[in-house]
């Protein structure tokens, strides 16, 4: 069976990666990609990723790509999921989530969306880096609070959210391994006279800079000790790989709102 895929999106860096993965998918075929008015609209989907014209054109339609679509790829903004979310809950269209910074809104629209459509959501879809999600739970579970938990992440200068949602995923395992919440324990930023370190806090640092596209550690450290747990991403190739894998998962799934774990297996 053929599995048709949308893009949305499909003129950014991201967008021109999941066009190429979804070219070089077996049982895939691209049925469309959108942009902004004025961005990229009219351009052929081929063209723009520098091979031989395909005869399908960048539109402005979302509606319409995901009614022509058995799934569709997301990794925009916010403002724009809000939009493709809506899309995805009128039609039904099967619905990969990877746009980050997402506000309780945003996420509202992702979740009626799942009430009429299987969709993946996940803050990362490599593999590797979902496999770091479960250490870092594995590990927080096992050791105790004596062990400082922080998570260090670096990406590219044109990064505009941070923390990065991954870091926030790998913050929520190492609360979760320690059943508690990333809200009551979360530390974001330390400047100034800041006193002492509180027992069980879970830090983030956020580095912007070069063309970095995504670097991950998790560290735990007790007075003896340290552990850390790291992921660096060498290609966009990985989120595309994943995303695509998860838009094939998807065509056998009912309606509800599943993640990277679930088309691992890892649940």
């Amino acid at each position: 069976m053929t599995i048709a895929i949308g893009i949305v999106g499909c003129a950014g860096r991201m967008g021109r990666m999941l066009l190429k993965e979804v070219l070089a998918t077996d049982g895939c075929v691209l049925s469309g990609g959108t942009e902004p008015p004025g961005q990229a609209v009219g351009k052929d989907l081929g063209l723009l990723v520098g091979g031989d014209a395909l005869g399908v054109a960048v539109t402005e339609d979302p509606v319409a790509l995901f009614s022509a679509s058995d799934a569709v790829i997301d990794f925009t903004i916010p403002a724009a999921t809000r939009i493709h979310a809506a899309a995805a809950e009128q039609t039904g269209t099967a619905y990969v989530v990877g746009t980050t910074g997402l506000s309780d809104e945003d996420q509202a629209g992702v979740n009626a969306a799942a009430k009429n459509a299987a969709v993946v959501q996940a803050a990362n879809f490599s593999i590797g880096v979902n496999l770091l999600f479960a250490l870092t739970k594995q590990v927080a579970a096992t050791l105790d609070a004596d062990y400082d938990v922080d998570i260090l992440e670096m990406h590219h200068r044109h990064k505009v959210d941070a923390p990065s949602g991954t870091a926030l995923e790998l913050g929520k395992a190492a609360a979760s391994g320690r059943n508690v919440s990333l809200e009551d324990v979360a530390r974001y930023a330390r400047e100034g006279q800041i006193g002492a370190r509180p027992s069980g806090e879970i830090g983030f640092a956020t580095l912007r800079g070069g063309g970095v596209i995504g670097d991950h550690t998790v560290l735990f450290a007790n007075e003896v000790e340290r552990l850390e747990l790291t992921h660096k991403a060498g290609s966009r190739e990985i989120y595309a790989g994943g995303a695509v894998r998860s838009a094939l998962w998807l065509q056998d799934q009912k309606s509800g709102l599943y993640g990277m774990a679930d088309v691992l297996g890892l649940n």
